[in-house]
């Protein structure tokens, strides 16, 4: 047996380790109470189903409804009222794509960010905790070994 179907095998044996591992970070990361507890922390009094859609507009933006609700993985109406109620807050402000005038874009306002960054420090403080114990190499490790699986992910395309 060659070592690339050794290899191959050994990746199937483990894929569905790696599945229940990512499926619980998923769900984990998913559950609105955390997301309320993030936001809590960084004090600031908002919806936690706005939160995600805050915080891609930020990461993503500027960025369509139609885009931002397949990356969160929610109906585009939905999204679309989550928007629109951000807008409402003054966090995000909508305008035109500047190559198709029919699409609409989101984007962090000043305020937006203030509350962004606000968020990015207890998710900061949230996750020291959580990695206290790790040694730093295993912490960058970690860092170095999710970035490949997202790169890998993002390059792959429909199941063979």
């Amino acid at each position: 047996m060659s070592t690339n179907h050794v290899h191959v095998a050994h990746i199937r044996a483990q894929l569905p380790n790696l599945h229940r591992a990512l499926i619980e970070i998923v769900s984990i990361m998913n559950r609105p109470d955390r997301d309320a507890a993030m936001v809590a922390a960084a004090g600031l009094r908002l919806d936690s189903a706005l939160f995600p859609v805050l915080a891609s507009i930020e990461r993503l933006g500027p960025i369509g409804v139609v885009d931002l609700a397949g990356r969160l993985g929610r109906d585009y109406t939905t999204v679309s009222r989550q928007v629109a109620r951000l807008e409402d807050l003054e966090l995000v402000s909508r305008q035109n794509n500047a190559s198709d005038k029919r699409v609409r874009e989101a984007t962090i306002t000043a305020k937006g960010k203030t509350s962004t960054d606000a968020i990015d420090r207890a998710r900061e403080r949230m996750a020291v905790q959580a990695f206290a114990n790790w040694a730093s190499e295993d912490f960058d490790q970690l860092t170095r070994l999710l970035g490949m699986l997202a790169d890998a992910m993002g390059a792959s395309t429909t199941p063979e």
